[in-house]
């Protein structure tokens, strides 16, 4: 190799080091592989001025990279060199431009604020996503004059994603939650929707605000962005005449003042007020939300088919230990036959001179094997030896791999089977953990008779558990971390469609909405789940998990970018403090109220109570909240339910209010 002479440009001693650096890897790596490397660095560091030539080979490669960190270099600039010149006001422009760094930086220190106590209070992280959000662009606009402005279409497909995922989680237990406490929900419904109403158009009348506040407080306070439609539908229609002296734009701003102040208060006490309601009262909310799930499952200790945590291990009395065969009774006889002399106790691996044979290809044991043997831990101790030999440490005998399955009966000739007899005919190497029929676990026996349509969890090797999927007729579920998009897709598809249908009622229209429409297609795709575990693809818990906390907190942070700058436009005179107050009072009241009913009237449990509550109010945020005090995701049983009631009944009450003004 001839070496050629170095010269380096002119440059700080980074800019030096760095070429070198360029000019070794690219001798010792080649071109295409440094032109990533060097691509990836200087937009990670923005490392704009390194130029060299090489000490060694490759002078017109190192040139080329040296070409391409200044092009990198340069565009970051572009991006970062505004900011730094400027300052904060470049910060902030950089956020206008950029929608997607706000949000995230919302979610950055909004989850971290969450978690701060104060005293034993602590927001969320819905709450404190919230307020750094409005902080950030309230900031904006009264510092520098920048009003933030992100797509609708970023919100809702957030929030949809978030109902969706809260639909899988509870579904199971919905119509179950509907039997027990129908009547009280609809009376929860209820109290909730008039006396916000009342305190709303109350309070307005009561202090003399002008015409608009009264809607929009309503709309604001119930967090129902549609009742400003309603609301201002009757204006444009005509419904309503503004009195002499004021126009419909300055009834129109009147609207969205109320909305915008009594939307952030409402949005950030609701969450507050509902995820501490439960210990206000005296009850420990994690203990009442076990309560709840066990009233609601009919005491059954085993989740349902497509719940979280179906498909964990947990606890078993068997276990896999090793025999070396030493007795005539096991030698010469093959895994079959074995298996149809000791049922109890299948043999599920041999292992001879350090091969190992599979039960699959049914060999004929020896003596001196050493077999793997899953059993009750008890019989093994006490019998192991009498029966096979003495037992030993062999990891290459015991290391067997066991999966859970939720397997569903599928073909007639097995129904009408007792458990014992379908031990005998598919039980190779399984244990069964529960039988679930309509969704419902059943009273587990030897003599309990399966059916056509049941679903057996089952835990063992997983080729044992394909085994019995052959001769069942079904197709076994098993625990995965994949998550099936195309159900997904088409579910919350329909949902949406359900929730956009509308219809028109004297100049007021109707709809379910997109959000309880995804909340119902979850709901119903997981319940009919808990019947086939088959339907609707596999969903990983970890990702519904996700899903759920991703969706809604994204969502409340496009919200406070578009809501923030917006509680300017009405700090004049006294009237921000009445309807901050109003607003508050509409917000937080009724909840109040219908929880104590739901509770002490109603006798339903704390959490239920408060779950109801916070579908009445609308206030999805809350829902969280409740389910993340109470480590649970029960509450939102009757959350479908008091929210469909509420959204059509605040429709109607914020066009009353507007023609009432």
């Amino acid at each position: 190799m001839v070496k050629s002479s170095a010269v380096i440009t002119e440059g700080t001693p980074l800019s030096k080091a760095f070429g070198r650096t360029i000019a070794y890897m690219v001798g010792r790596f080649g071109r295409a592989a440094c032109l990533l490397a060097v691509a990836l660095l200087v937009s990670g560091f923005a490392v704009g001025d390194a130029l060299a030539q090489t000490e060694t080979t490759g002078a017109a490669e190192a040139e080329e990279v040296s070409d391409v960190v200044k092009r990198v270099g340069g565009a970051a600039l572009e991006i970062f060199e505004p900011v730094v010149e400027s300052g904060l006001h470049g910060f902030f422009e950089l956020l206008d431009k950029q929608p997607f760094v706000f949000l995230l930086l919302a979610l950055a220190f909004g989850y971290p604020l969450g978690r701060v106590k104060f005293g034993a209070i602590s927001l969320g992280a819905t709450a404190g996503t919230l307020l750094v959000g409005v902080a950030i662009s309230l900031t904006a606009k009264v510092a520098f004059d920048m009003t933030y402005s992100i797509p609708g279409l970023v919100s809702t497909i957030f929030l949809l994603l978030f109902m969706y995922a809260l639909g899988l989680r509870v579904g199971p237990q919905f119509f179950a939650g509907l039997k027990s406490g129908g009547m009280a929900f609809i009376v929860i419904a209820l109290t909730v929707w008039s006396l916000n109403w009342i305190i709303a158009f109350g309070g307005v009348k009561l202090v003399g605000l002008d015409p608009g506040f009264a809607p929009g407080i309503i709309s604001g306070s119930y967090t129902i962005t549609a009742v400003i439609g309603v609301a201002t539908s009757a204006l444009e229609s005509g419904a309503w005449t503004p009195p002499e002296g004021m126009s419909v734009d300055q009834v129109g701003a009147n609207i969205a003042a109320g909305y915008a102040i009594s939307y952030i208060l409402s949005s950030i006490g609701i969450i507050l007020l509902m995820r501490y309601l439960p210990a206000i009262f005296g009850r420990d909310p994690a203990a009442d939300a076990k309560e709840a799930e066990v009233q609601m499952t009919g005491g059954a200790t085993e989740p349902v088919p497509g719940a979280a945590g179906s498909l964990t291990l947990g606890f078993s009395p068997l276990d896999i230990r090793a025999f070396r065969v030493d007795h005539d009774e096991f030698s010469g006889k093959t895994i079959e036959q074995l298996f149809g002399l000791y049922p109890r106790a299948p043999v599920l691996r041999v292992v001879r001179d350090g091969e190992v044979f599979e039960p699959a290809d049914n060999p004929t044991i020896q003596k001196g094997d050493v077999i793997a043997v899953r059993s009750d831990v008890n019989e093994m101790i006490l019998k192991g030896k009498e029966i096979v030999g003495p037992e030993v440490d062999d990891p290459v005998a015991r290391n067997i791999q066991l999966e859970a399955a939720d397997l569903r009966i599928g073909t007639k000739e097995m129904s009408g089977h007792t458990v014992e007899e379908m031990n005998q005919l598919v039980g190779f190497g399984l244990q069964l953990k529960a039988v679930f029929r309509q969704g419902q676990q059943l009273p587990l026996g030897p003599q309990t008779v399966l059916e056509f349509g049941d679903v057996a969890r089952i835990v063992g090797p997983e080729w044992c558990i394909q085994r019995a999927a052959k001769l069942v007729g079904g197709r076994p579920i098993l625990d995965t971390t994949a998550t099936e998009v195309m159900y997904l897709a088409i579910a919350m598809m329909i949902g949406y469609l359900v929730g956009i249908i509308s219809v028109t009622l004297g100049g007021i229209p109707f709809a379910l909405g997109t959000s309880a429409g995804c909340l119902l297609a979850g709901i119903f795709v997981s319940y009919f789940r808990s019947r086939n575990p088959e339907f609707g693809g596999p969903v990983s818990e970890g990702a519904r998990t996700f899903l759920q906390d991703i969706g809604l907190n994204m969502f409340v942070a496009v919200l406070a970018a578009n809501v923030g700058p917006k509680i300017l436009q009405s700090f004049q005179g006294t009237t921000v403090i009445w309807v901050a107050i109003i607003g508050t009072l509409a917000a937080l009241v009724p909840p109040f109220v219908s929880f104590f009913i739901g509770y002490k009237v109603f006798k339903l449990n704390s959490i239920i109570s408060a779950g109801a509550s916070c579908g009445a109010r609308n206030s999805t945020p809350a829902l969280n909240a409740v389910c993340d005090e109470s480590k649970s995701a029960v509450a939102a049983v009757p959350y479908p339910l008091t929210y469909a009631i509420t959204t059509v009944l605040a429709l109607i009450g914020g066009y009353v209010a507007m023609i009432l003004s």
